[in-house]
């Protein structure tokens, strides 16, 4: 594969994400080595164990096939963290303490599936998961800065048609990617609307529910008689043990508010419907809780007039009086799909695109409306069941579709235009590392100094 269409070292941005994770599992093995600083950018140090503990990632990765140079990589890639985090102090970048949160959260609940949960992920670092979140708060604040700085150098590269057929043009023809068939998909959804009076019909029942637990009544019982979340209603409401970011957020957030065990929330609305909740224990960012869920019934009436409304937009889409992108943003009730034009958008890939394997994995009920369809064509309102279980009606926008072949701009424009910005993106990126380097104070230690990928931080070292 020619070096145009290889994945980008900057762009990729592993420097940024790779110490949290190694330290977070080799810091053990980092406290043998004899520490030192190999490396400084302004007034930010790199220590030869940061190198090593990062290090021993790939050893566990590749075992003995770690590729030569990978030391040199990774100090090359920690001191260019350094200078986006120095330039992102100058240059007054923010990053919120919600988002240092969000973004913990997520790293503690990536390696916790990794050892089998929180209280492994515990004993294996010998620290609570508070004091783990402590111990590299700053360090992940540091990530991100470095992150948005380097978007913020990075953002207003754009690529001309012209200059993608020039990328396109310069990879040989044999070494082109070979794509399987793809199709690209949209939706354009309508949802039967709960009438005023069924909605304060469910209002009524759950402060009914709530009223009759804080006098005394089993919280567990109740859930088992009368929620509607058939999950945990045969548990008493109970959903087991769970880490901040996997609920809805209002129930979370209405969840990880309680303090005691025993305790109720107040009735607060998620998108599945009208909750009550009662926590069972809480471990530090994990916690146990029983809820009780009353969902606002809708009427086969209340179907019928979204289906009313789907076959009135759908006419107007076909006889040109509006586009999908139009009436998705005027007309569609599913905030998912409305964000993106009513594209759907492939999680494994983060694009457009879906194999035929990927979407029966994502919704198996599409590739049968699909396969009947041609490109640029719309299908017929149809019936289907949305992600909170309610049927719904959805007009399905089969945008493209390809059969298995060999790259050409015709049918992969888009993925070569995404190439040629990647590669433009990282040029503007080394221009930018080129230029910094000089106007900061640089060390690297006479250990790296010999890397090729070292050479332009060492071109006018001073030395300390």
């Amino acid at each position: 594969m020619p070096k145009t269409i290889k994945s980008l070292k900057y762009i990729n941005m592993r420097f940024i994400i790779t110490s949290f994770l190694t330290f977070f599992f080799f810091s053990s093995s980092a406290q043998k080595v004899v520490d030192k600083i190999v490396g400084i950018v302004g007034n930010n140090i790199i220590l030869l164990s940061d190198i090593e503990s990062q290090y021993q990632q790939y050893v566990q990765q590749y075992g003995a096939n770690v590729p030569d140079g990978t030391r040199c990589e990774l100090l090359d890639q920690l001191m260019t963290q350094k200078l986006l985090l120095a330039q992102s102090l100058i240059d007054s970048v923010v990053v919120s303490d919600e988002e240092v949160e969000s973004e913990l959260d997520k790293r503690v609940r990536y390696f916790s599936n990794i050892t089998g949960g929180i209280t492994k992920l515990e004993e294996y670092y010998g620290k609570s998961i508070i004091e783990i979140k402590d111990e590299f708060r700053s360090e992940i604040k540091n990530q991100l800065l470095s992150s948005r700085e380097q978007q913020n150098i990075i953002g207003d590269a754009k690529v001309t048609p012209s200059e993608v057929k020039a990328f396109f043009n310069k990879i040989p023809e044999d070494s082109l990617p070979y794509y399987d068939a793809e199709v690209q998909i949209g939706v354009l959804v309508f949802k039967p609307k709960v009438t005023p009076e069924l909605k304060q019909l469910a209002l009524d029942k759950i402060n009914g529910l709530r009223d009759r637990a804080m006098k005394g009544e089993s919280f567990s019982t109740l859930a088992s008689l009368y929620s509607e979340d058939p999950g945990s209603a045969e548990n008493g409401g109970e959903l087991g043990f769970v880490n901040r970011g996997e609920l809805d957020p209002e129930f979370e957030a209405a969840a990880f508010a309680l303090k005691t065990p025993g305790e109720i929330s107040p009735v607060i609305e998620s998108s599945f419907g009208y909750h009550i909740i009662q926590l069972i224990e809480r471990r530090g960012e994990r916690i146990n809780v029983r809820h009780i869920l009353i969902i606002p019934k809708t009427t086969t009436f209340d179907l019928a007039k979204a289906k009313v409304r789907a076959d009135s937009v759908s006419q107007m889409i076909n006889e040109g009086k509006i586009s999908f992108e139009d009436a998705v943003s005027k007309f569609s009730e599913d905030e998912n799909s409305k964000n993106n034009g009513g594209m759907l958008v492939n999680s494994s890939s983060g694009n457009t695109f879906f194999t035929i394997s990927d979407l029966g994995q994502y919704d198996k009920s599409l590739v049968f409306v699909t396969d009947s369809m041609s490109a640029g064509n719309f299908s017929k309102p149809e019936i289907f069941k949305g992600d909170d279980g309610k049927m719904c009606y959805r007009i399905v926008y089969l945008k493209s579709e390809t059969k298995a072949h060999r790259g050409n701009l015709k049918d992969d424009y888009d993925k070569f235009q995404s190439v040629a910005l990647q590669n433009k993106q990282a040029e503007v990126f080394t221009k930018w590392v080129e230029d910094k380097i000089s106007h900061n104070y640089v060390f690297v230690d006479s250990d790296y100094t010999n890397c090729d990928v070292i050479s332009k931080w060492t071109k006018n070292q001073q030395k300390p």
